[in-house]
């Protein structure tokens, strides 16, 4: 038996299959219209007209994690009652309590969204909640869309510290993205009203994002609403922005300050005259 097949050349890939080539430097343009394209298209095949845009912390607990969390640690406490370690843990665990009142805000502020603008009766969906994937407020706004019955978006980045999309997100429409640029893109591009509640880096990120693109007209404008003025207005002195003639007066009105889930959906209907 001769084994000539052996000795036959490798068929070569074609050019989208071949996945060494497509990492390459060289097709980074390729991978930024893919990361681009798919969501997009994704979320056309699923009538979504309009999106709310859900911000806040990765790290924001829902209260009855939070409250188990407290009751350890208090546990512990009382088993090492001069331990610096387990004291400091009680005051971490009571101020992750506190900050659960915004994931339980944010959970019925998408689902108070998600009822009063999705309707199966419709050819489209208005107002469909995204967030980027991941826990805490994330968690909570996809949780809300879910609570209703409702579908909902997300699109989760890689990063160096694996963050796992959450289970509530409709799963035809997460999506996981390299690029922060195109996150952005997918985030504002149907956005009718950005909601920030309380977080980090990537919280403030997203939303002097949205305020400069409002500000500077490349979009339109939308309600923004801060959730938690106490934290805003301890975090970020707005007025010494205009103090020092670094904005506007009237920019200080592009966005609002909002307590609970019915203030933010008031407001919305008053920017729409809905």
């Amino acid at each position: 038996m001769h084994d000539s097949d052996s000795n036959a050349p490798a068929i070569p890939l074609k050019a989208y299959e071949d996945l060494d080539f497509l990492k390459k430097d060289v097709c980074r343009g390729v991978r930024l219209q893919l990361e681009f394209l798919k969501p997009d298209y994704m979320l056309d095949l699923h009538q979504v007209e309009s999106t709310i845009v859900i911000f806040g912390s990765a790290r924001t607990l829902p209260p009855d994690v939070a409250k188990k969390h407290l009751q350890d640690a208090q546990d512990e406490l009382t088993r090492k009652p001069g331990e610096a370690s387990a004291q400091t843990a009680v005051k971490r665990a009571e101020r992750m309590l506190r900050e659960s009142h915004f994931y339980q805000v944010a959970r019925d502020f998408a689902a108070l969204i998600t009822r009063e603008c999705q309707s199966r009766d419709c050819e489209s969906r208005k107002l469909v909640v995204i967030t980027g994937g991941g826990g805490g407020i994330m968690e909570a706004g996809n949780r809300g869309a879910a609570d209703m019955g409702g579908i909902s978006a997300a699109v989760n980045i890689t990063l160096p510290f694996e963050q796992h999309p959450n289970p509530y997100i409709t799963p035809e429409l997460s999506f996981l993205l390299h690029y922060f640029s195109i996150r952005k893109m997918h985030f504002l591009k149907r956005a009718k009203v950005l909601s920030c509640f309380p977080g980090g880096f990537g919280t403030m990120d997203e939303l002097f994002e949205a305020l400069t693109l409002v500000q500077t007209h490349k979009i339109p404008p939308m309600p923004i609403l801060l959730f938690g003025k106490e934290f805003w207005e301890e975090l970020i002195h707005w007025d010494t922005f205009v103090e020092r003639g670094l904005i506007c007066p009237d920019d200080l009105k592009l966005f609002r300050y909002c307590e609970t889930a019915q203030e933010g959906w008031e407001a919305i209907k008053d920017f729409y005259s809905l």
